[in-house]
């Protein structure tokens, strides 16, 4: 046999062989190729678990229900069979845990029971909307904290002022508590009293949702507030590793003085050098802000300082006097009382609560007369210029600007109507 001959055969051979090898291996690829298939085709079949605090709720019977008014946990977990015996057990469990005096009318429960002898497995008490207290009576029994997901969604709004700040948010089906984060955000630039018809606000802001019910407002990105002619923005940022608000100019929006000493009330009778008074029937100056508000309302201090004077005065009532420094005084007359822990010397900062909104001494209701001196002089409250704290810094000015610009121009696009 010639050389080229055997050549040829060896060629002939391998290509049957790699023929067979290529052969083989096409179908080991596709009997694969179909066994994933039908794994994937399986997992895709198998439906989603429904879970509740961790539990899966298809292998349990469910039942919820509210904590009756004056009932204890004893008094819930008896209904549904639970012996005084585990009760007992269980109040020595929660020790370092749980406070089972805690245990409040209105809030939640959900009770997992066996599907074949209706025994109570888990209760589940909700202490608050993102807390819940799992009570294992599976095998020992075992207490243990818990928290929801918190979902965030950003939210944006415009609206024009008709009434006040709270009324217009309500009237638009935008959670109220917006107005409370407003109003502190602003606490040093605009007397919310004050508000009149025509003023404007644009807001983003974030709200916490569990499930689909809302938790609170979780945080105020920007803000847009026009008052009495005035434009205030509020643009967050971060120096000195705390972040703060500042307007557009990056001054800050806190300033050494609140605007007012209530959150949300209305001016009953301003600053005036001869107002007839509404018990004595005299005229004479008073030089104060009657702020109308709630018996019980929490007063607040507008500055830190120290207080030199906390006591009974005749027709001023119970009263706090403030010194906030060598120029500026504050009191607060016709309290029902004062701020626990408090007593002449005290020292306290800006927003502590002082003392409650009442009707003691020479007073027809419920009121705070406020009043401010300058210099030992009395002055209009409603018209201090406070100075603004710490303003953004020099060096950190053009990463501040960056932001002002995008949030500035995020806030223009919101549109006249509530979004």
């Amino acid at each position: 046999m010639t050389k080229f001959v055997r050549f040829f055969l060896i060629a002939i051979c391998l290509v049957l062989i790699s023929s067979a090898i290529y052969t083989v291996l096409e179908s080991r690829s596709k009997t694969l190729h179909q066994n994933q298939v039908s794994i994937n085709n399986t997992i895709a079949s198998i439906p989603d678990l429904k879970k509740e605090y961790g539990l899966v709720i298809d292998s349990f019977d469910v039942v919820k229900g509210k904590v009756k008014r004056n009932a204890f946990l004893s008094d819930v977990l008896g209904d549904f069979d639970i012996s005084y015996d585990l009760i007992n057990k269980l109040s020595k469990a929660a020790h370092g845990i749980f406070d089972l005096s805690k245990f409040r009318a209105g809030n939640h429960f959900t009770v997992f029971r066996s599907k074949e002898d209706q025994k109570v497995k888990y209760f589940v008490y909700e202490h608050t909307p993102t807390e819940y207290i799992l009570l294992n009576f599976s095998d020992s029994i075992n207490i243990s904290r818990g928290t929801k997901s918190i979902r965030k969604e950003q939210m944006q709004v415009y609206g024009e002022i008709n009434s006040s700040l709270w009324g217009t948010l309500k009237d638009q089906g935008i959670n109220p508590l917006v107005a409370l984060q407003l109003s502190e955000l602003y606490a040093w630039n605009i007397d919310f009293f004050g508000l009149q018809k025509g003023d404007a606000f644009k807001v983003i802001y974030e709200e916490a949702y569990v499930d689909t019910v809302s938790v609170g407002i979780d945080k105020i990105k920007c803000a847009w507030f026009r008052h009495n002619g005035q434009e205030y923005y509020a643009i967050p940022f971060t120096q000195d590793s705390v972040e703060s608000y500042f307007d557009a100019d990056g001054k800050s929006l806190r300033r050494a003085f609140l605007k007012a000493p209530l959150r949300f009330s209305r001016i009953s009778s301003k600053f005036s050098n001869s107002r007839l008074h509404p018990v004595l029937k005299i005229r004479r100056p008073h030089h104060g802000i009657d702020y109308a508000a709630p018996s019980g309302t929490a007063v607040q201090a507008i500055g830190d300082g120290t207080i030199i004077s906390m006591s009974y005065h005749g027709g001023a009532g119970r009263m706090v006097k403030i010194r906030h420094n060598s120029t500026y005084t504050s009191a607060y007359l016709h309290l029902k009382g004062f701020g626990p822990g408090l007593k002449s010397g005290s020292r306290v900062n800006q927003g502590d609560v002082i003392g409650y909104v009442g009707s003691s001494g020479l007073s027809t209701g419920p009121h705070l007369d406020f009043r401010v001196w300058s210099n030992n002089a009395p002055v209009d409250p409603l018209k201090i210029e406070s100075p603004s704290v710490e303003p953004v810094k020099e060096i950190l000015l053009p990463d501040f600007q960056k932001k002002r610009d995008l949030m500035i121009a995020s806030l223009m696009k919101i549109s006249a109507k509530p979004i």
